[in-house]
């Protein structure tokens, strides 16, 4: 009957009237999603993979020439794309891992029942649903080393977070922590949601202590959920632009998207940009993959 029900029409529907079968339906759905993600995802990046063999600049109208690897080879070989890279390695690491603690930390406060507690949750998550550019600029205006609140709380004076080349890298990472941290806190909730409550009552019946039932129970339970958000806040950090770019100019927090940006807007070098975007997107496949092995062996476990 099951069977019947998935594969055959209602006789008295609309689909049946026209003569449509099961199958008509369901390409009317499937083709035009196919057709859309070819020409706006699949076609770019095979067409852009193509420029990174070729000298094509933007904005000359000479025609380009195939040049194979030299993109490539002058690119690895660019000292100040490696500096681009170990830039961008510390703001991931920094950003990432300042998301993970926070956010995961939020997740153990809000897993209980409180007064206003959905309320909290929602204003909690609202710094990930503005712009990135708008988060960028809102905490420039924190960081004025003028009349900024920041300095003032903390009893900086007049410390120029942004402009300093030591600390600019540091205040943009904390300021895509305080807008992604909520992400991890709601995937974290979901995770600890699903923990079987007779699991804590057995250890609270053996008496275990809360650091006990934290690492034998809550986080072993938990961490698949962590490893996705891991994956997603890995691929989106090194891909950050906006708000590195709106909130300072200093070559310290270049990132790797921002020099990709020069390239292909400023210098107009059409061909090395897209041979940069193809080097980024294996180094964040290669970092993925690992993610996703290690995720692999945490849910046979």
């Amino acid at each position: 009957m099951a069977s019947v029900a998935l594969t055959n029409l209602d006789p008295a529907s609309r689909a049946a009237a026209r003569g449509w079968s099961d199958l008509t339906i369901r390409n009317l759905f499937i083709i035009p999603t196919l057709v859309f993600l070819i020409v706006f995802n699949i076609f770019p990046l095979i067409y852009s993979l193509g420029y990174s063999f070729t000298n094509f600049a933007a904005n000359r109208a000479e025609p380009w020439q195939f040049v194979g690897l030299q993109n490539y080879r002058e690119l690895l070989s660019d000292d100040h794309i490696w500096s681009n890279f170990v830039i961008t390695a510390k703001y991931v690491i920094v950003s990432v891992a300042g998301q993970m603690i926070v956010g995961f930390g939020l997740a153990l406060l809000l897993n209980r029942s409180f007064p206003m507690k959905g309320l909290i949750t929602t204003l909690l998550l609202l710094p990930m649903m503005m712009s990135a550019a708008v988060v960028g600029l809102f905490w420039q205006l924190l960081y004025s080393p003028s009349w900024g609140p920041i300095n003032y709380v903390f009893g900086l004076g007049d410390f120029a977070w942004l402009s300093n080349p030591d600390s600019a890298l540091y205040a943009v990472a904390i300021t895509d922590i305080w807008m992604w941290s909520p992400f991890v806190m709601l995937l974290s909730l979901a995770g600890l949601s699903a923990v079987p409550q007779h699991l804590y009552e057995a250890a609270a019946i053996d008496r275990a202590g809360w650091w006990y039932t934290f690492t034998r129970i809550t986080l072993p339970l938990v961490s698949p959920i962590l490893l996705i958000a891991l994956i997603f806040r890995t691929m989106e950090a090194f891909k950050t632009f906006d708000i590195a770019y709106t909130m300072t100019t200093q070559p310290t927090a270049e990132l790797i998207a921002i020099r990709l940006y020069k390239q292909a807007f400023q210098q107009w070098d059409t061909g090395k940009s897209c041979a940069l975007a193809y080097i980024v997107l294996i180094m964040v496949l290669a970092i993925t993959n690992l993610y996703v092995k290690y995720l692999n062996k945490v849910k046979e476990r």
